[in-house]
């Protein structure tokens, strides 16, 4: 194998997007982009650092990695990165929300001749009592360092919690709206930023959905007035890439979401939305299986276990802009452009370094493009469909 991919690797020069999140959608009839994929913690990672340099939100990480713990995961630590999506059952255009897997997906307007992509980023929403409404609407308004005017029944939250707010809270570091707020034409709720990253991929607003501070920023830059905007749940959802089936199974909202015990109705509608037959008999124990465990990663039907390539090593830096340009400047000063890998379906501009033959070999690597670059690195190994 690792033959293989040595002859097949090309030295590229890619240009950082505005985020790594984006994917081309080279195919009309293609409903799954990215890969999954495992990095090795270092001593000074939380699980939540690692997520958020992935784009993922807490959710995310810490229920793909249910052993690990979130705050000390320990020095060469095994971790699943769930960076594989499937495309929520919608229209493709503007903004699309699926609060069942706490994700936004934007479809940016593309010129005739232009590859159509997808650009997802994690997303906070409503708790329950205040859940995120359904339904759909439009960004009606844009505002940079916007103040936050709580509603009532926010503010009588808050005093009997013995914390009293404002009736105007004004902008900067303690306003919880961040620094970047897009109003949707359903009163009351807003796409924004946060002072409080770690309610990213979690149930914690009052109804109002919420980015990384990055991630709104780039969205916020993008989506224009008017956009499109519509909201959904969808817990169960199946999509095809080149011809094979894949499923994802996020676990139900109480306050929406009623069924008992182990349901396959959802799924099934989904498999047969997607294509226009059920898994076989042999396949069909797999898809109980994942619809019991509810651990929002997308597998491909009969992926078990998680289909990571274990002979082959990386190094990779995150998907963030910050994570792609130093990066980028490292591999250059330290002359490893033959090592550039452009992982398959990966993320535009996504960076992996290799291959290498051992784990040890890439650690080493590691340490040195992490010292040029000042930032973390990690070593990773990656599913078979991004090589």
């Amino acid at each position: 194998m690792l033959k293989r991919l040595l002859a097949l690797a090309v030295g590229l020069a890619v240009s950082a997007p505005s985020m790594a999140t984006t994917f081309a959608l080279n195919s009309a009839d293609s409903t799954v982009v990215g890969h999954n994929m495992v990095v090795y913690s270092r001593a000074k990672d939380t699980l939540l650092d690692i997520g958020r340099q992935f784009d993922l939100g807490y959710n995310d990480i810490v229920e793909a990695n249910p052993n690990v713990d979130p705050w000390l995961p320990g020095e060469n630590t095994r971790v699943i990165i769930p960076s594989r999506f499937i495309l929520p059952k919608a229209g493709q255009k503007g903004i699309v929300i699926n609060i069942a897997e706490l994700r936004l997906y934007y479809y940016p307007e593309t010129k005739a001749g232009q590859t159509k992509t997808v650009i997802t980023h994690p997303i906070g929403i409503g708790r329950e009592g205040w859940g995120t409404p359904l339904g759909k609407a439009k960004i009606t308004q844009k505002r940079k360092d916007p103040t936050w005017t709580p509603p009532e029944s926010i503010r009588k939250e808050h005093l009997e919690k013995g914390d009293p707010l404002p009736k105007v809270v004004a902008a900067g570091p303690n306003n919880p709206l961040g620094a970047y707020a897009m109003r949707l034409s359903m009163p009351g709720y807003l796409l924004h930023g946060t002072n409080k990253p770690y309610g990213v991929g979690m149930r914690v607003s009052h109804g109002c959905i919420r980015l990384f501070p990055e991630d709104i920023q780039h969205l916020f830059n993008i989506a224009a007035v008017n956009t499109p905007v519509e909201i959904i749940y969808q817990p169960d959802k199946a999509g095809v890439r080149d011809g094979k089936l894949y499923l994802e199974v996020n676990k139900p909202h109480s306050d929406i979401d009623k069924r008992q015990g182990l349901n396959m109705t959802p799924m099934v509608a989904a498999i047969l939305d997607a294509q226009d037959k059920l898994p076989a008999d042999n396949d069909w124990a797999f898809t109980e299986k994942l619809v019991e465990a509810q651990d929002s990663i997308v597998k491909r039907v009969g992926e078990e276990p998680l289909d990571i390539v274990d002979d082959v090593w990386f190094v990779h830096a995150g998907l963030s802009q910050k994570a792609i340009q130093k990066t980028r400047q490292a591999i250059n000063s330290l002359q490893l452009n033959d090592l550039f890998w452009p992982a398959k379906s990966g993320a535009v501009g996504e960076m992996m370094i290799g291959p290498f033959n051992s784990q040890q070999e890439a650690a080493d690597m590691a340490n040195k493009i992490s010292e040029a670059a000042g930032i973390s690195v990690w070593v990773a190994q990656v599913s078979s469909d991004a090589l």
